[in-house]
């Protein structure tokens, strides 16, 4: 099966995702200095590839495989189909009484959606530039939301990609201002997680544009996550220094999630390995010099990895110590036991039924929104199509 390009996200979720308070604990692993062993992947000289392109790696495979243990079996079964005649759906976020907040990437719309599935527009935020994987991503809510009604949103531009905010009100996002800008843009990986983190920091995870080097330059904004104060000043104990680089060496990560003091992110692999990552402050995740496990001195492993064939992880939400993984290429919902810095083998449910699944978020009566992305261009349109499912898991 040849690998097709993806999109990916995040469900920002001030109580099921985002919870628990920050690791700030460096990693010995991770330190600056330390330079990686593995033989470097070649930088591309022409058109940048895709999230997931059918090219052969030259990245190296893992010389060991850590055991895990056998999952603890979980279930997943869907109880409604809640919406369905999506286009392009992406971000989604969580109101206070339990209304959602649904973006589209290609359109730049905000959809209001109740707990019956009822919709209602919210407008336009403005200047964004769709093309390609950039457009409207990822959502947040500000964690004082209930009294500042503040909406931060990642969205592409003609010139790069940024974070914003603006006051949502019933006609929309208004007094909309600039967060963080200079991210850089590309036809692929342009990143777009968001999350609020239990320390009132913003976390956002970019891509490398399309340009590898990226990954490994921590005074370039691409391929990282980055933690900001809610005005976009780099946060107090960051890594390095007056930066708002919080880890580096990432390739396209497009959602992040909190379990506890842990931040986890999905992030999409080449042509060998999509990845489940446990970030570390000042963490050095591998790219372009690895995918997958390594043996590398001075780059983490991922705490999971899959074949990017089976994978291709968009969104990612957690509660209760599980991690529920949406699946593009792969087409299917992982379900992940965290265990600290480690997890569990994962688990699939609904392999090609639903087609490419973009974005797992939890609602406030603890049941989990997935949304398919079968209108993005890549996918094939279903009857209905793109629709959010209502999910009893455990």
């Amino acid at each position: 099966m040849r690998r097709r390009t993806l999109l990916g996200a995040l469900a920002i979720l001030p109580a099921a995702a985002c919870s628990g308070e920050p690791d700030t604990t460096p990693s010995p692993s991770a330190r600056p200095s330390a330079t990686p062993t593995a033989t470097p992947t070649p930088t591309p000289t022409s058109t940048p590839r895709p999230s997931h392109s059918p090219t052969p790696s030259a990245s190296p495979l893992p010389t060991r495989r850590p055991s895990t243990p056998p999952p603890a079996r979980g279930s997943a079964t869907v109880a409604r189909t809640l919406v369905t005649g999506l286009h392009s759906p992406w971000g989604l976020v969580f109101l206070p009484g339990g209304d959602a907040v649904l973006g589209s990437r290609d359109e730049a719309t905000l959809t209001r959606i109740t707990r019956d599935g009822s919709t209602s527009p919210l407008g336009h935020v403005p200047d964004v530039s769709h093309g390609g994987e950039g457009g409207l991503l990822g959502l947040a809510l500000s964690p004082r939301f209930a009294h500042d009604r503040q909406l931060f949103c990642y969205h592409t531009t003609a010139s790069d990609n940024r974070v914003v905010r603006g006051r949502l009100g019933p006609r929309g996002l208004v007094d909309v201002t600039p967060v963080l800008t200079g991210i850089p843009h590309g036809t692929y990986h342009n990143g777009g997680g968001l999350c609020f983190g239990p320390d009132g920091n913003l976390y956002v995870s970019t891509g490398e544009g399309g340009e590898p080097a990226r990954a490994q330059d921590k005074s370039s904004l691409g391929g990282k996550i980055l933690r900001v104060t809610p005005t976009g000043e780099p946060a107090a104990g960051n890594p390095f220094g007056r930066s708002p680089v919080f880890s580096f060496g990432h390739r396209n990560v497009e959602s992040i999630a909190f379990n506890g003091r842990q931040l986890w992110a999905v992030e999409f692999g080449d042509h060998a390995y999509d990845e489940l990552n446990a970030i570390r402050r000042g963490g050095n995740y591998g790219w372009p010099q690895t995918e997958g496990r390594t043996d590398a001195a001075g780059i983490i492993s991922p705490a999971v990895q899959w074949p990017t064939d089976d994978a291709g992880p968009a969104g990612i939400a957690v509660a209760d110590s599980v991690a529920w993984i949406a699946c593009l290429t792969g087409e299917r919902m992982y379900r992940v036991v965290l265990h600290g810095r480690t997890a569990g083998r994962p688990q699939a449910f609904f392999a090609g039924r639903y087609g490419r699944l973009r974005r797992t978020a939890f609602d406030s009566d603890g049941r989990l929104w997935l949304v398919t992305s079968n209108t993005d261009g890549r996918g094939q349109v279903r009857s209905g199509d793109d629709r959010i499912l209502v999910l009893d898991v455990r």
